[in-house]
């Protein structure tokens, strides 16, 4: 790693390629409900990074691969880090929402807490 790549973020899209290939996967979208519900990626999963330990009922075993975003990618880095603090590892911060190219789902289906947009089988 060079020195100045301490400062790079990380590339959502990319994130979401790896995600893609990968039919075990979560994806984590660790904003506030609210924020998820004015829209999110299609297929991921909202556990706040207030209420992180709720990641249990979304990632049974902790070697599941995790993909973290959230707007920026500062909250995601933050829950990366309290994820392997719990034990998970395969965890992979992925950035932020603001940098992703594609469409954003609205609304929210399940509720507020651990709500999981409708996706097809295998991410």
């Amino acid at each position: 790693m060079r020195f100045f790549d301490l400062w790079k973020r990380p590339d959502i899209n990319r994130g979401l390629e790896e995600y893609d290939v990968m039919p075990e996967a979560v994806l984590l979208d660790v904003r506030t409900p609210q924020e998820y519900r004015e829209g999110h990626i299609p297929c991921s999963r909202n556990v706040p990074l207030q209420r992180i330990e709720g990641v249990r009922a979304v990632a049974g075993h902790k070697d599941i691969p995790l993909f973290v975003y959230c707007y920026s990618g500062a909250r995601s880095s933050e829950a990366a880090y309290v994820l392997r603090e719990m034990g998970y590892t395969c965890v992979k911060n992925i950035g932020g929402v603001y940098g992703y190219e594609g469409r954003l789902e609205r609304g929210c289906a399940k509720g507020d807490v651990l709500c999981a947009s409708p996706c097809a089988a295998g991410g």
